[in-house]
């Protein structure tokens, strides 16, 4: 990866206006991990890939697009950024909103953000303010007001966002030589399937490098896209993708259709199981949405619907294990408490 992050690397492939000023935190560069132990746990026969976007500065794929949005913004001399968002997008809006001198307003649904994500938007210096009710309700009252102030909306509605977060395509396609016949992602308010599925055909046009099928993977208690109407409350403890009226919704459904990929929901449960088996086997740790693509990949898998001998699959982790390590004291076993003496430390660790 080039010095200037995403935008020194690949800002001649992307669409943005003449007036922007490259704010960066030297994003993208993240790598593409091969996952051996978990293709061989879910199937034989495939190459599977983690490409690990919790290693981007705020820990989440969202400085991507961030980047591109902050920087037309700065570009056009916006002093004040303002997003809804359930957590990600609000910690990298106020890093990149700190890093070009910006003031930065943040709307989250009341209660419902983990609070690795909240404090990073504190940390940054976003003015923080939650909302009696959901996501959507959020997005709303940021688009009204950057309707009526002149004040930069940032979040996935912004079409430059788009443009950044296409780079992790280009990026998969360069590491592997092509593109993979499988992406899994989790899918949220679907920006970032738009994004990938963008990056991929505008690749494919560019270097001949094949289109992949898409699986797209909601949490059963948030998936608007598989239910086929909106959801008023969702509830999944998947939180990143905790979103009942996704904002570029219709956009998803057609990159899954014309990929000849599908977009489907898992449980709760099976989010949970991923992120552990992945963390355990690959030595991985995300949060609980990056591992929806994942349990969405064993799930189809077990179904017999997708069939992975011989095929190059690449999951999609979207962010750190560290945005939500609420998770892990709820959920894993709790560390054993013992007495400092070595015979009770050797009954434990010498036992069978």
């Amino acid at each position: 990866m080039l010095p200037g992050g995403v935008l020194a690397r690949y800002g001649h492939l992307l669409n943005l206006p003449p007036h922007t000023q490259p704010v960066t935190l030297l994003e993208g560069g993240t790598p593409l991990i091969p996952a051996p132990r978990l293709a061989r746990e879910l199937a034989e026969g495939m190459s599977l890939w983690i490409k690990y976007e919790g290693l981007n500065p705020t820990g989440s794929f969202k400085d991507r697009g961030m980047t591109a949005a902050i920087s037309e913004a700065a570009g056009r001399g916006a002093r004040t950024v303002i997003c809804a968002s359930t957590g990600n997008t609000a910690a990298s809006a106020a890093a990149y909103a700190a890093r070009a001198g910006m003031k930065c307003i943040v709307l989250i649904p009341e209660g419902k953000v983990a609070l690795g994500k909240l404090a990073g938007a504190l940390a940054y210096g976003a003015t923080v303010v939650q909302i009696e009710g959901s996501f959507d309700d959020a997005l709303h009252l940021v688009v009204e007001v950057t309707r009526k102030y002149p004040i930069a909306l940032v979040n996935s509605l912004n079409p430059y966002r788009i443009e950044g977060q296409k780079t992790a395509a280009f990026e998969i396609c360069d590491d592997l030589g092509t593109a993979p016949d499988w992406l899994c992602l989790p899918v949220g308010n679907a920006g970032n399937i738009t994004a990938y599925w963008a990056g991929f055909r505008q690749y494919h046009e560019r270097q001949g490098t094949g289109l992949p099928r898409l699986l797209g993977v909601q949490a059963a208690g948030a998936a608007p896209l598989v239910l086929g109407h909106p959801v008023d409350r969702p509830e999944t403890v998947a939180t990143a993708i905790r979103i009942g009226r996704p904002a570029r919704g219709e956009e998803a459904l057609q990159a899954a259709a014309e990929s000849g990929g599908r977009i489907i929901a898992v449980t709760d449960e099976e989010i949970l199981r991923m992120q552990r088996l992945l963390a355990q086997t690959e030595g991985i740790w995300v949060e609980p949405a990056s591992a929806a693509g994942l349990a969405g990949l064993a799930a189809e898998i077990a179904a017999g619907r997708l069939r992975p001998r011989g095929q190059r699959i690449v999951a999609v982790c979207t962010g750190h294990g560290l945005k939500d390590p609420d998770i892990v004291s709820r959920s894993f076993v709790q560390p054993l408490v013992l007495p400092p003496r070595l015979d009770v430390l050797e009954e434990v660790i010498l036992k069978p």
